[in-house]
């Protein structure tokens, strides 16, 4: 009995298990406390880096906000100065307006100057004769007289310098309109000396051109301009360039670099490339009138002459459409010839 009692006592002791589980409840409150450490280290860390951020965006923000004020205040004293300036402008023109009416009036009241002193040195004349014929005469007579002698001798010093500055303005009004012809003269000496080079220049491009192209006789001379044929560039109804009239754009690019290479830079001048059809309208997708197809095939020529060589900026390309004929009627001749390139050397 005693030996089994001392057994049973044995197999139940259950501190080892409440051991084990306390021990387990505490490593896991240390390893919570430890999350919770370091979660507060980590947020702690995170706060301190955004206050940093905050301070350094408010520190931007304060910079920005005082050179914004800056801004307003240069803004505010320029805005001062421009209404200084124009008020400025107004007073001066104020004053000229002024000083031109008083230059009027000093004008009227010189000429009124000028008319009371030759009536008052008629009527001196006059008194003087009447007491030339008297053998006697009064004080108060012989004092007005030599007043008035005074005073007419006083206008006349003034007459003299007023004519004397009058014949100066005249002087000098008359030496700069002599100055502005003679600019006059010499800007239109220059002028006509460049028309007179550049018209030399368009004769001998005209007439190499023309000897060059002499073979074609569908090409045409108007005035002085050239008129190729569309049908000698283009197929109908289209802006691209074929073989045969590539080759004779290429002898007109020849002719127009030889003769380039010799105009003087001062020269302004530019070849007119003007492309026109004639009154059958067109309406494709590519060109949904006769504008499109003539102003295409004008810049056709003007790609195909620039990639030759010729200065894109010499040259000027306008599409013309149905508009300007060279030929009227409906007949299939007087259509060839209103579908044409049109070829102009000129000025700009």
């Amino acid at each position: 009995m005693i030996g089994s009692r001392r057994r049973s006592r044995s197999s139940t002791n259950v501190w080892p298990g409440y051991v084990d589980a306390l021990s387990a409840l505490l490593m896991l409150v240390i390893f919570v406390l430890m999350v919770y450490v370091v979660s507060q280290l980590y947020l702690s860390q995170t706060l301190s880096d955004r206050n940093s951020q905050l301070v350094r965006l408010n520190a931007r923000l304060s910079e920005l906000s005082e050179l914004l004020g800056l801004e307003k205040d240069k803004t505010a004293a320029m805005e001062e100065q421009m209404a200084s300036l124009q008020n400025d402008y107004s007073n001066s023109l104020n004053r000229n307006d002024a000083l031109v009416s008083q230059l009027e009036n000093t004008r009227e009241q010189l000429m009124q100057q000028t008319a009371n002193a030759d009536a008052q040195a008629e009527r001196l004349a006059s008194m003087e004769q009447s007491l030339a014929d008297k053998e006697e005469m009064s004080a108060s007579q012989q004092a007005m007289i030599l007043r008035l002698s005074n005073q007419i001798a006083s206008l006349q010093g003034q007459l003299r310098e007023i004519a004397a500055a009058l014949k100066l303005q005249k002087n000098l009004t008359a030496e700069k309109e002599s100055q502005l012809k003679q600019v006059s003269q010499r800007l239109n000496t220059l002028l006509a000396e460049r028309v007179n080079q550049l018209e030399q220049y368009q004769s001998e491009f005209f007439s190499r051109l023309r000897d060059i192209l002499a073979s074609n006789d569908n090409i045409r001379v108007v005035g002085d301009r050239f008129l190729l044929p569309s049908e000698l560039l283009f197929a109908s109804g289209s802006a691209e360039l074929g073989a045969e009239g590539k080759r004779e754009l290429d002898k007109l690019a020849g002719v127009l670099l030889d003769v380039v290479n010799k105009i003087p830079d001062d020269v302004d001048w530019i070849l007119r490339v003007d492309g026109h059809t004639d009154i059958i309208p067109i309406n494709t997708p590519k060109f949904p009138s006769n504008w499109e197809l003539s102003t295409a095939r004008a810049v056709a020529v003007v790609r195909y002459l620039a990639a030759q060589g010729v200065p894109e900026k010499r040259m000027v390309a306008a599409g013309f459409g149905e508009f300007f004929p060279v030929a009227e009627g409906t007949s299939p001749e007087a259509l060839q010839k209103n579908r044409r390139i049109e070829l102009k050397l000129t000025d700009r």
